[in-house]
């Protein structure tokens, strides 16, 4: 319960923030710089040379990387026939193909299905959401985020992007069985812990609730894709088609229902792909998330 209250006082203080104007103007951005360049490469090296690697990561895995695929093919087709611009398409790719299978997902999963049901949310969010968002999402943000796609500038980003060179080193390490210190693992711990309240007061930040906007129905589609497409994409694959069933399985489709990334959404604004829609599908998205994901474990209960 304390990291949904977190979740809203972040939010709030980073929307208050924007009124005070001493506060300096570009704070969002060089908090977000911040989360890239400190923050996430934390996370990864404490977390990824700790993955056990088994077939068994499979289903859990591909709620990121098949979701991901899923937003990636939904948008660029839907934006072609409707002549989007380049920066909209970028934006609902990395905002609704990417999910808070961590902040929000770890405390719902675990009030759900307890310990158990945690150790599959993290296999979602570890091997599976972080290194989408290191690999995928970075090459998705360079594309979308240039007027021509340059393949040697789109490669020199992705080896570039910090989370991606820790991802790597981290990567090494798990093949080689080998692990920081308890010292450096407590470091690299609270070091990534500060992902989400700096991020969430970036969000808040870029928050701006204007009646009149004309991003309204693009995060109306974002987050029906993102709380309702989705999910029952996972649904039909998993249960009817795969015929899997079983804790690993419902915990891999909660996961697929949950809101939008909050670091997407930051890498999104970093490379000026609609800052203010990708801000609006984090804002909105995450307490509308709470409805539709009782929706979805009702289902579930039913299947």
């Amino acid at each position: 319960m304390e990291n949904i209250i977190l979740i809203f006082i972040c939010l709030v203080i980073g929307f208050i923030l924007q009124k005070v104007k001493s506060f300096p103007q570009n704070s969002a951005q060089t908090l977000n710089q911040l989360i890239i360049y400190i923050s996430l490469p934390a996370l990864a090296l404490y977390y990824i040379p700790k993955i056990k690697i088994s077939t068994d990561l499979l289903y859990p895995i591909g709620v990121a990387w098949l979701g991901f695929g899923l937003a990636f093919v939904f948008f660029a087709l839907l934006g072609k026939i409707l002549g989007w611009s380049k920066k909209l398409i970028g934006c609902l790719v990395l905002t609704g193909g990417l999910g808070n299978t961590s902040f929000v997902g770890f405390p719902v999963i675990e009030a759900l299905y307890g310990k158990e049901g945690l150790e599959t949310a993290i296999i979602v969010d570890q091997p599976g959401s972080f290194i989408v968002l290191s690999t995928l999402g970075i090459l998705v943000a360079t594309y979308y985020s240039r007027g021509t796609a340059n393949a040697f500038e789109i490669l020199k980003k992705v080896v570039l992007f910090p989370p991606f060179i820790a991802f790597i080193a981290a990567g090494f390490m798990n093949i080689l069985k080998y692990d920081f210190t308890n010292e450096m693992q407590i470091v690299f711990q609270k070091l990534g812990a500060t992902v989400t309240p700096i991020a969430l007061i970036a969000v808040g930040l870029q928050l701006r609730f204007e009646r009149e906007s004309k991003h309204w129905q693009f995060l109306t589609l974002g987050l029906a894709f993102k709380l309702l497409i989705m999910p029952s994409f996972f649904v039909v694959l998993y249960l009817f088609i795969l015929k899997k069933s079983g804790v690993v399985i419902d915990v891999s489709i909660m996961e697929a229902a949950m809101a939008p990334m909050i670091t997407g959404a930051i890498l999104a604004s970093t490379y000026g792909l609609k800052p203010k829609l990708s801000s609006m599908m984090i804002g909105f998205g995450i307490p509308l998330s709470f409805i539709s994901l009782a929706f979805w474990f009702w289902i579930l209960q039913i299947f």
